[in-house]
C-alpha cells in the first residue's frame, strides 16, 4: 500500500465547493487568486452557517474572534456585501 502524501491531504482549499484542490494549488502558485477576496468568501460562508444557530450579532462576534484584526463593522460590511 502506498503512503498517503500528508501535504496533499492537509491542503486548505477554502474554495473546495467551487474548485478542486489541484486547480486551487495552481492558481495560488501563479498568484492568480486574491487573498482578500478568498478571506471575504470564507467569512460570508461561515456567517451563513452560523446564522442557522445564532443571532447576527453573535455570529459576527464569533467571526471577529477568528479574525481579530477585523473590526465588527468591517465584518458586517463583508457579510452584507452585495455581489457585483
Amino acid at each position: 500500500m502506498k503512503p498517503i502524501n500528508k501535504a496533499k491531504t492537509i491542503n486548505k482549499n477554502p474554495l473546495g465547493d467551487l474548485i478542486d484542490d489541484d486547480t486551487y494549488d495552481k492558481l495560488i502558485k501563479f498568484k492568480l487568486l486574491d487573498e482578500k477576496a478568498i478571506r471575504d468568501y470564507r467569512i460570508r460562508k461561515m456567517y451563513k452557517d452560523m446564522r442557522r444557530e445564532m443571532s447576527a450579532g453573535e455570529a459576527i462576534d464569533k467571526i471577529q474572534e477568528m479574525f481579530p484584526y477585523l473590526q465588527f463593522d468591517t465584518i458586517r460590511k463583508i457579510v452584507y456585501q452585495v455581489s457585483k
